[in-house]
C-alpha cells in the first residue's frame, strides 16, 4: 500500500485536540505556542516536508526520540522496593508527539477501513465506543 504525504488538515485537525494546559515537553515548547507556528501555512510546510521525508527515508531522528523521565514515589507506601510503588512521568519532544500522533491516526484509519483489526478488537480505537460494542454483543446474542 502506498504511503500519501501527510496533508496540512491532518496536522491542524490533529493539534486542535491537544490541551494547552499540557506541559511542555523536553524541547520547551507548548501545545499552545506549536499551535501558533502550525498556524502559519509557511512554517507547517517545513514541518510536513521533514515528515515526509523521514517516513520516505525510513529514518525517525533521534530529536523524537529524546526524552525525560521523573521518577516520583507513591504517598503511603510502607516500602519502596517495588515498581509499583512509583509514579513514572515521560517528557517527549512536543513536535515529536504531533508526529507521532497523526501517524498513528493515520494508521489507525487504514486498519480499520482495510478490516486488518479483527471484529473483536474494541479498545483504544475510533468510533468503537461503548455504544459500538453494545451494538456488537447484542448482534452476537
Amino acid at each position: 500500500m502506498e504511503w500519501n504525504s501527510f496533508s496540512k488538515e491532518e496536522f491542524k485537525t490533529t493539534i486542535s485536540k491537544c490541551n494547552d494546559l499540557s506541559i511542555s515537553g523536553l524541547d520547551k515548547i507548548s501545545w499552545k505556542i506549536l499551535k501558533q507556528v502550525i498556524n502559519n501555512d509557511l512554517y507547517l510546510i517545513f514541518i510536513i516536508n521533514i515528515v515526509n521525508a523521514c517516513i520516505n527515508l525510513g529514518y525517525w531522528p533521534s530529536y523524537f526520540k529524546m526524552l525525560i523521565l521523573f521518577i516520583i514515589p507513591k504517598p503511603n507506601k510502607i516500602l519502596y522496593d517495588s515498581p509499583k510503588s512509583f509514579f513514572s512521568i515521560m517528557l517527549l519532544n512536543t513536535l515529536g508527539k504531533l508526529i507521532e500522533k497523526i501517524i498513528g491516526e493515520r494508521m489507525q484509519f487504514h486498519s480499520i477501513s482495510n478490516n486488518f483489526i479483527y471484529p473483536n478488537q474494541l479498545r483504544g480505537l475510533k468510533q468503537y465506543s461503548t455504544l459500538n460494542t453494545n451494538s456488537f454483543l447484542t448482534h452476537l446474542i
